[in-house]
């Protein structure tokens, strides 16, 4: 590829997995983290670091005209559901104003490929399963308005970039790809790299910290949706999958691909309790499960129709094992938990 590339919040759990992948494909890497959840560790001693926050516009524009980037992939955004509930002014803030100064700084600087880390949130509770990408946005939460709303901000930029009538200084060929993601989970196979987000509350997560000791258990929310067996279903996605995807959008886009937003999942749905038990599987270890009220938020089931991103990218995931993403989230836990402590 040899691609100067742009990663905000490369130093979280997603963005540092995709730096390592597109170092190792030959592309020069410039790191943008303010630190709020990532590690100074997590980002390749290849990649160029820059401490600072997404939303100063005259740092990413200086960072984008200096490295000469030709692309960015903007990871940085705060994720938590629940949170976005009790405080969405933080999750507008950050999500999509500082989105939109960075968006801004990249058509100013003329970059013109743009991949963000979206949601399957965006789509609430869908009237169907699996959900595909022509499906309604209904987000039921402010985490999931803020990344559509950012989406439609894309949308919009990218459509006035190819009109007839422009302004005298525009970047014509500004162009996106919006990955959709489903639950991500997992480590590297090697366990170099895994999830070190602190406080975090994603389920394969928590699960792996109670198996090594480092929770009391785990908690259900919610025992009687309308699911099999009563807990909410999700796809879940090993996270160097999901890197993966990154890049194919990257190849998509310098191949001239037009703009498009795609689900990244693999289509199958596995409920907390069928997680759980998994996990306690591949650790060989029992924990405490306790059952509380469902969360703010909260669909009961969200599955992928993924079809569209093998067929457009060509991606072809090779992890789709919820054994291997629990076994490789746990093992990654109990070396990091004892390195750390």
């Amino acid at each position: 590829m040899s691609r100067a590339v742009l990663v905000t919040g490369g130093a979280g759990y997603i963005g540092s997995h995709t730096c390592r992948h597109l170092i190792d494909a030959g592309n020069a890497v410039v790191v943008v983290d303010n630190f709020y959840s990532g590690h100074r560790w997590a980002v390749p001693e290849q990649a160029t670091l820059i401490e600072g926050d997404v939303g100063d516009p005259g740092l990413m524009d200086q960072t984008l005209r200096q490295h000469e980037i030709d692309a960015v992939i903007h990871f940085a955004g705060h994720i938590v559901v629940p949170e976005s509930v009790r405080d969405p002014l933080k999750y507008y803030r950050n999500n999509t104003i500082a989105s939109y100064h960075l968006v801004r700084a990249c058509v100013d600087a003329g970059v013109s490929k743009f991949i963000y880390s979206s949601t399957a949130a965006v789509y609430g509770i869908p009237a169907s399963l699996p959900v595909n990408e022509d499906a309604s946005t209904e987000p039921i939460n402010p985490y999931g308005a803020s990344k559509l709303m950012t989406e439609w901000m894309l949308r919009d930029i990218a459509s006035s970039c190819h009109g007839d009538e422009l302004p005298a200084v525009v970047n014509r060929d500004f162009r996106y790809v919006a990955l959709r993601y489903f639950n991500v989970a997992g480590a590297r196979l090697d366990g170099t790299l895994g999830q070190a987000t602190p406080d975090a509350t994603h389920l394969i997560k928590v699960a792996c910290e109670a198996a090594c000791g480092l929770r009391n258990g785990v908690t259900i929310f919610g025992t009687d949706y309308p699911t099999p067996d009563g807990t909410c279903i999700r796809d879940y996605i090993h996270v160097d999958d999901l890197a993966v995807a990154h890049l194919a959008a990257l190849q998509y886009l310098g191949d001239g691909g037009a703009s498009v937003a795609l689900n990244c999942g693999y289509g199958t749905g596995f409920s907390v309790r069928e997680v759980l038990d998994t996990v306690k599987e591949v650790s060989n270890s029992e924990f405490k499960i306790s059952e509380g009220p469902p969360r703010d938020g909260d669909p009961s089931n969200l599955i992928a129709d993924a079809r569209r991103i093998r067929e457009i990218l060509r991606w072809e995931p090779k992890l789709q094992d919820i054994e291997v993403i629990c076994r490789s989230a746990y093992n990654w836990e109990k070396q990091y938990q004892n390195k750390a402590r």
